[in-house]
């Protein structure tokens, strides 16, 4: 089989085609304390900075060799974006929400989205950060930008207590804020695309079924994630955290392009669930392989997961601040030495 550019090979995965080899990357969070160290781009910086920003997500691909550059590095670029306070964090903490806009029902009237969102701050340095990314690295790496979905956007701006009860006594509320957040959505995703993303991950794991009642998953958040993806201009991934296993079938039919899940589901079922209508994304742990396991662990479970059917390998969630490049770069060389076994 012929070989492929990363961005060749990254894309033809997404799309359910044959590749020579699975692409190893991570479509989550990627900086380390270590990238920080060697690049100079650090947190918090690097969540407002757009040279830093770009520094430090194309560390993951120079240092660790992950073959795909992601940004940013938090999930509060579209709630700060929508009104919510935000604590910018330190160089290990991700920035967090120390406010809720609706703090009633009635609130949700009063959500402003800026007329021209992608003007905004914090929307506009992702943009810029994209804008350099793609200059420094070429036509042949894939690019990969995050955000919050639908049901994450209307967790971040309710809050957690007020989203759980919202679920059973003004689902109708819940409802008006998740469209607000495909909007966002929409309109922020083509952006990127505009600005020289390959990708976008949509992580929304608040409407996963450790937090959303599944049987209200397909009256009302699988309907908004069909209109995001109708309405998306490029490749899309779908994230949710956690145990996704009940919605996995749901999850294939939504319209993303890829489907991450989290070490909590089983790969091998996983696979057998989705079939061929989404490519499977995953599913290392961050934390317990990662970040505390040895090299040699590290690459047993990356070489399970290519086994399992996984058609990218990547962590299953975020990378902890704290994980070793050693680490990070015994993850990519499993996927060769993957290979490697079975021509032998």
């Amino acid at each position: 089989m012929q070989s492929f550019t990363l961005k060749e090979g990254f894309v033809r995965a997404l799309k359910g085609k044959e590749v020579d080899k699975v692409p190893v990357c991570s479509v989550t969070q990627t900086a380390t304390v270590e990238m920080m160290e060697v690049t100079g781009a650090k947190w918090p910086q690097a969540h407002y900075d757009p040279e830093k920003m770009a520094t430090l997500a194309i560390a993951g691909h120079k240092l660790a060799g992950l073959e795909g550059i992601r940004f940013p590095f938090c999930t509060t670029v579209i709630a700060q974006t929508l009104g919510c306070k935000i604590d910018e964090g330190n160089i290990d903490t991700h920035p967090y929400q120390l406010s809720f806009p609706c703090a009633d029902v009635k609130d949700v009237k009063n959500i402003n989205v800026p007329e021209n969102l992608c003007e905004s701050e914090r929307i506009s340095t992702v943009l810029k950060a994209a804008e350099i990314v793609r200059t420094r690295v070429g036509e042949d790496v894939p690019v990969i930008a995050g955000m919050i979905g639908p049901a994450a956007v209307a967790f971040y701006l309710a809050g957690a207590q007020n989203y759980l009860m919202w679920c059973i006594q003004h689902p109708d509320v819940l409802q008006e804020l998740m469209e607000i957040g495909t909007e966002v959505c929409v309109e922020y995703s083509n952006a990127l695309f505009e600005h020289g993303v390959d990708a976008v991950n949509i992580s929304d794991s608040e409407a996963g079924p450790d937090l959303f009642p599944v049987p209200m998953f397909e009256s009302m958040v699988l309907p908004q994630y069909r209109k995001l993806t109708s309405r998306l201009h490029g490749l899309s991934v779908l994230h949710i955290c956690g145990d996704a296993t009940e919605i996995l079938d749901h999850m294939a039919v939504s319209g993303f392009n890829g489907l991450s899940i989290e070490e909590k589901v089983n790969a091998r079922y996983a696979k057998h669930m989705i079939g061929d209508r989404a490519c499977l994304i995953g599913n290392v742990s961050p934390t317990m392989a990662l970040l505390s396991k040895s090299s040699e662990f590290v690459k047993k479970e990356a070489k399970q997961c290519i086994e399992d059917g996984v058609g990218i390998l990547a962590p299953g969630c975020g990378i902890e601040p704290h994980t070793s490049l050693e680490n990070l770069q015994a993850f990519v060389a499993a996927r060769d030495e993957y290979y490697q076994g079975k021509v032998q």
